[in-house]
C-alpha cells in the first residue's frame, strides 16, 4: 500500500491527466450553487413578466426596461466595487439583500397584489443588483479555477446554464399558475438562500492582487481603457459585441418572423431554434469533456465565420429541413464560439480587472443586442425578415475573418498551457 501511495503521488506531480482534467471541488459547488440561482431567477423572470403583461404592453415594457437600464448604467461602478472589494464578498452581499427583498417582496404581494408600481420598482432593485452582481459573477471562476482550466469550467456553466433557460419558463408557468407571484417570489428567495450559504462555504483557491486605490468613477473607466486598450481583449470584445448583435437577434427575433413570412408555422420556428440549441449543447459538451479545441482566438473568429455561414443559409433556405440544418450549423458556431471567447477573455483580463473587463463584457453584449433588436426589427419589417438574416449572415462572416486577420487574437495560445 505505501508504494501504491507513492506512485499515486508521483503521477499526480507529474501531472496525471485525470489529475488535471478535474476541476475544484469548490468550484463544483459553486456553479451548484449559480445554477440554482439562475433556475429561482428564470422562475421569477416568468412571474415578473406575466404580471406586469396583465396591464398591457406599455407596463410590460417599463417592467423589463426598469431592469435593463440601471443595469447597463451601473455595470462600470459593479465591476469597480467588485475588484475593490473581491468578487466573492459582492456575491455574499448580492444574495443577502436579494433574499431580503424577495421575501418582503413576497409578503407585500400576498396583501396587496401586484399593482404596476411594485412590478417597476422591483425591476429597479433587480437591474441594480444584477449590475454588482454579473461582474463580480462573471469574474469567480478565474479565482477558483487555474486558467488552463477556464475552458471546461465555463463550458460547463454555459451547458448548465442552458439547460436551466430551457426549464425555466415552463416551470415558471406552472408555478404562477399554482402559488402566483408571491409564490414565485418565495421560491426565488430560497434559490438565494441556498447560494448564500455556498459562497460563505466555499474559498477562492486563487488570490488575486487589489489594484491601486483611487476614484471610484476613475476605476470603473479604467476598465474600459483597459479593455479597449489591450491586444487581445479589444478584438474579442469586438467579436462579442458582434455575435451578440447580429447572431442572438436571428434566433430570438429573425426566425419568428422569417416563420411566419415563409408560413412555416410555430412549431417549424420551434425546430430551427431547437436545433440550434443541439448543436450548441453538443460542441459546449465536447469542449466539457475535453477541453478547448485548439488556439481560442484563432477557433472564436472561424466558430463565428461559421456561424455567419449559417445564418447566411438560413435566410436562404426555402424550406423547414433547410432552415433546421441551418439553425444546426448557427448552434455549432455559436458553441464554439462561446466555448472559447469568454475563457479567452476572462484568462487574458489583468488580475487587477477582472470584474471591470467582465463589466465591460456584459455592458458590450447588453447595448448590441439592445440597439439590434431595435434595428433588425425595423428593417425586417422594411425589407423582409430573409433579406435582413443575410445581411447578418454577411456581417457575421466579414467580422470573423477580420479577426483571423488580426495577428495577437489568432497567434494568442491564452489556457492552453503548454500545449
Amino acid at each position: 500500500m505505501p508504494a501504491a501511495e507513492e506512485t499515486a503521488k508521483a503521477s499526480a506531480a507529474a501531472g496525471d491527466p485525470r489529475a488535471q482534467g478535474r476541476l475544484p471541488r469548490s468550484y463544483v459547488l459553486w456553479l451548484v450553487g449559480v445554477l440554482v440561482s439562475l433556475a429561482g431567477n428564470a422562475v421569477f423572470y416568468f412571474a415578473l413578466g406575466w404580471a406586469a403583461s396583465d396591464y398591457g404592453g406599455s407596463i410590460a415594457g417599463l417592467t423589463l426596461s426598469a431592469i435593463t437600464l440601471p443595469r447597463v448604467l451601473l455595470l462600470l461602478v459593479g465591476g469597480a466595487v467588485s475588484d475593490r472589494v473581491s468578487a466573492r464578498r459582492v456575491l455574499i452581499s448580492g444574495d443577502a439583500a436579494m433574499l431580503v427583498f424577495s421575501l418582503v417582496l413576497a409578503v407585500v404581494a400576498y396583501h396587496l397584489g401586484t399593482p404596476p408600481l411594485l412590478l417597476i420598482a422591483t425591476g429597479i432593485a433587480v437591474g441594480v443588483v444584477d449590475a454588482f452582481y454579473l461582474p463580480a459573477s462573471g469574474a469567480m471562476p478565474r479565482r477558483l479555477v487555474a486558467k488552463d482550466r477556464l475552458p471546461r469550467a465555463l463550458s460547463l456553466r454555459q451547458a448548465g446554464g442552458q439547460v436551466i433557460n430551457m426549464g425555466g419558463g415552463p416551470l415558471g408557468g406552472v408555478l404562477v399558475g399554482v402559488a402566483g407571484f408571491a409564490g414565485a417570489a418565495v421560491v426565488n428567495a430560497v434559490t438565494f438562500a441556498f447560494t448564500l450559504v455556498v459562497l460563505v462555504a466555499i474559498r477562492p483557491r486563487h488570490d488575486v492582487p487589489s489594484a491601486p486605490r483611487t476614484a471610484l468613477l476613475k476605476e470603473a473607466m479604467d476598465g474600459m481603457r483597459v479593455a479597449f486598450s489591450h491586444a487581445v481583449l479589444r478584438p474579442s470584445l469586438l467579436l462579442t459585441g458582434a455575435a451578440a448583435g447580429f447572431m442572438l437577434p436571428v434566433l430570438s427575433l429573425l426566425v419568428p418572423l422569417l416563420a411566419r413570412q415563409g408560413e412555416w408555422g410555430a412549431g417549424a420556428a420551434g425546430l430551427v431554434i431547437g436545433a440550434q440549441g443541439v448543436g450548441m449543447v453538443v460542441i459546449t459538451l465536447v469542449v466539457v469533456k475535453n477541453g478547448p479545441l485548439g488556439r481560442p482566438g484563432l477557433l472564436s473568429a472561424s466558430a463565428l465565420v461559421l456561424a455567419g455561414v449559417g445564418v447566411l443559409a438560413l435566410g436562404l433556405s426555402s424550406s423547414v429541413t433547410g432552415a433546421m440544418v441551418a439553425g444546426l450549423i448557427i448552434g455549432v458556431g455559436n458553441g464554439a464560439f462561446s466555448a472559447h471567447i469568454a475563457p479567452l477573455v476572462l484568462a487574458s483580463a489583468p488580475e487587477t480587472h477582472l470584474s471591470r473587463i467582465q463589466a465591460v463584457l456584459v455592458l458590450v453584449q447588453s447595448l448590441a443586442l439592445v440597439f439590434m433588436n431595435s434595428v433588425l426589427g425595423t428593417l425586417a419589417e422594411l425589407q423582409g425578415a430573409a433579406v435582413v438574416v443575410v445581411t447578418c449572415g454577411i456581417v457575421l462572416v466579414g467580422v470573423g475573418l477580420s479577426g483571423l486577420a488580426c495577428g495577437p487574437l489568432r497567434r494568442d495560445r491564452t489556457g492552453l498551457g503548454g500545449r
